[in-house]
C-alpha cells in the first residue's frame, strides 16, 4: 500500500493501530532461548534517528497494555545496549537503515519473519543514499509480506521506484500536495542582513508560544542559535554535527519547554510531533518544495494553528515560483503594517512571478579599471586627490577590486608573486587609495542590494 497524505493527520497511527492489533489477535509469542536471533514480526524503516525515536515511543504508548514488545535501533550511539533490546525478542522493530544492515550482517537479527514492512517518509528514503540500503533490506525480508510505504510528498521520479518495490499496490492520496488549512503562511521579501531583525520582531508577538526555525547548513543554525540566546531567547541548535544525547537533550528540552525556539536543519523537517508548534519560519527557504510541506508541517497539527513564516531574498525567486507551482496556489505577501521591523527592515514586496534580470549598464556606468576619469596622462598618482564617490548620497567608498580577477587589494597582498613590480598583480598603495571612491558601497541601505523587486 502506498499512503500519501498532508503532514499532522496521522499516518504513525495508521500503520501503528493494525500492526498492534495483528499482536494482540495473536497473543504473546512462545518463549526462546535468550541467544536465538531477534526475528520481528514487524519493521518500520525511517530515515533520521529523532524520526525512529518518535515512533517507537508511539508504539509504546498505543501498546502500553497488549503483549507487544518493540526496539528502535540507529546509528550515532553505542551497540550494546540495543543488542540488549534485541534480546528481548520484539515483535516490533523501527530502525535506521545503517544500523539495521550492521546488526544482520553481525547476526543479531533476522528479517525472515517480518510479515509487515513500512517505510516512513518513503520519498526521503527514496533519496540517492538510502535506495541501496532499502533494496538490500527487502532482498533479505520473506517474499509474502505486506509492503507499506507512507509520506507526505512523493515526488513522480521517486513514485516509479515505489512501483518497483510494490506489487500492484493500493493508493490512498489525500490531497498530499497541499498544507494543511490550519495554517497561516507568509512570505517576506528581506535581505540576508535584515532576517534577524525581522525574526527577533516576528518572534516578539503576543501568539508566539513555541518555534522552529529552519536553515540550510549546520553552521547557520549553530550560529543563529547563539545569536537568539544573545538577544534573551530560550534557543538551541539541532543538527548533524551534534551526537545522539545532544540531539536528544535538543529534542527533549523543546518538547518539555525548556527551550521555546528550536534552530534546525531539515534533520527536524520529517515527522517529527511536537504539541502546539505556534510558528514555522523558513529562515532559508528549502532545496525543494517538497521540503517546504515537510517544514511547515511542524506546526499547524492535529487541527491546531498554526504560522508558517518564509524569509525570501532576491537569489530566492526560483525557489518561490516552485513551491508556489508545487502548491497549485501563490504564497501570500507579508503585510508588514503590523510588525516592526528592526535594523535596515525587509525590502519593498517583490514580484517572485516572473525570472530575475541581469542589471543593465547605465550611460553614467564607471569604467572597469579604477581610477580617477579626470587625470592626466603624464601626470603624477600622487599630485591627485581623491574625490568623494558620487551617485546617491550618503554612499560611502568600497575597497578597490583588481581589474583582472575582481580581488580585493588586500586579497591580491597575500598572493605570493614572481615579478613584484607587476602593479597589476600586486596593486601599489597609492592606487588603491584613488581607486577606492570609484565604487559605491554595495551595502549600502539605499545601495544595488535593497532594491530587492526591480528586476523580479
Amino acid at each position: 500500500m502506498l499512503g500519501l497524505a498532508q503532514t499532522g493527520t496521522g499516518k504513525t497511527a495508521a500503520f501503528a493501530l493494525p500492526i498492534l492489533e495483528r499482536i494482540v489477535a495473536r497473543g504473546a509469542r512462545p518463549k526462546v532461548h535468550p541467544r536465538s536471533v531477534a526475528s520481528p514480526t514487524a519493521l518500520i524503516v525511517a530515515p533520521t534517528r529523532e524520526l525512529a525515536s518518535q515512533i517507537h515511543d508511539e508504539f509504546k504508548r498505543l501498546g502500553k497494555f497488549t503483549p507487544m514488545v518493540s526496539a528502535v535501533i540507529f546509528g550515532g550511539v553505542g551497540q550494546p545496549g540495543q543488542v540488549r533490546e534485541l534480546s528481548r525478542h520484539p515483535d516490533v522493530v523501527v530502525a535506521c537503515p545503517g544500523r539495521l544492515l550492521d546488526l544482520i550482517e553481525q547476526g543479531l537479527i533476522s528479517l525472515n519473519a517480518v510479515e509487515t514492512l513500512v517505510l516512513d517518509e518513503a520519498d526521503h528514503m527514496f533519496d540517492m543514499g538510502f535506495l541501496p540500503s532499502i533494496r538490500r533490506i527487502v532482498a533479505k525480508l520473506p517474499k509474502r509480506r505486506q509492503s507499506l510505504f507512507f509520506s507526505a510528498t512523493m515526488p513522480r521520479e521517486l513514485r516509479k521506484l515505489a512501483d518497483d518495490l510494490l506489487t500492484n499496490p493500493a493508493v490512498c492520496e489525500l490531497a498530499h500536495s497541499r498544507p494543511p488549512e490550519t495554517i497561516e503562511h507568509a512570505l517576506y521579501s528581506v535581505d540576508e542582513p535584515a532576517k534577524l531583525g525581522l525574526l527577533r520582531d516576528l518572534l516578539s508577538g503576543s501568539d508566539f508560544r513555541s518555534a522552529i526555525v529552519f536553515l540550510r547548513t549546520k553552521h547557520r543554525a549553530k550560529r543563529l542559535a547563539q545569536q537568539l540566546e544573545k538577544l534573551g531567547h530560550r534557543a538551541v541548535a539541532l543538527q548533524g554535527n551534534l551526537s545522539q544525547s545532544q540531539r536528544e537533550k535538543a529534542m527533549g528540552g523543546f518538547r518539555d519547554g525548556t527551550f521555546e525556539i528550536l534552530v534546525a536543519t531539515d534533520i527536524a523537517a520529517r515527522g517529527i510531533d511536537v504539541e502546539k508548534v505556534s510558528h514555522v519560519v523558513n529562515y532559508d527557504l528549502p532545496t525543494t518544495p517538497e521540503a517546504y510541506t515537510h517544514r511547515i508541517g511542524r506546526t499547524g497539527r492535529s487541527e491546531c494553528t498554526g504560522r508558517a513564516y518564509s524569509f525570501a531574498t532576491p537569489a530566492d525567486g526560483d525557489m518561490v515560483r516552485a513551491i508556489e507551482k508545487h502548491l497549485g496556489s501563490k504564497l501570500p505577501r507579508a503585510d508588514r503594517s503590523s510588525v516592526q521591523i528592526s535594523a535596515a527592515g525587509p525590502s519593498p514586496v517583490a514580484d517572485f512571478s516572473r525570472p530575475a534580470q541581469p542589471p543593465r549598464g547605465g550611460r553614467g556606468a564607471r569604467p572597469a579599471h579604477g581610477g580617477s576619469r579626470g587625470a592626466s596622462k603624464g601626470g603624477s598618482k600622487s599630485a591627485s586627490a581623491p574625490k568623494p564617490a558620487a551617485g546617491r548620497r550618503g554612499a560611502k567608498a568600497s575597497p578597490e577590486r583588481s581589474p583582472s580577477r575582481g580581488r580585493s587589494a588586500d586579497a591580491w597582498d597575500s598572493v605570493p608573486t614572481r615579478r613584484t613590480n607587476d602593479t597589476r598583480r600586486a596593486p601599489q598603495a597609492k592606487t588603491t587609495a584613488r581607486t577606492q571612491s570609484s565604487a559605491p558601497k554595495s551595502d549600502s541601505p539605499r545601495g544595488p542590494a535593497s532594491n530587492f523587486g526591480a528586476g523580479l
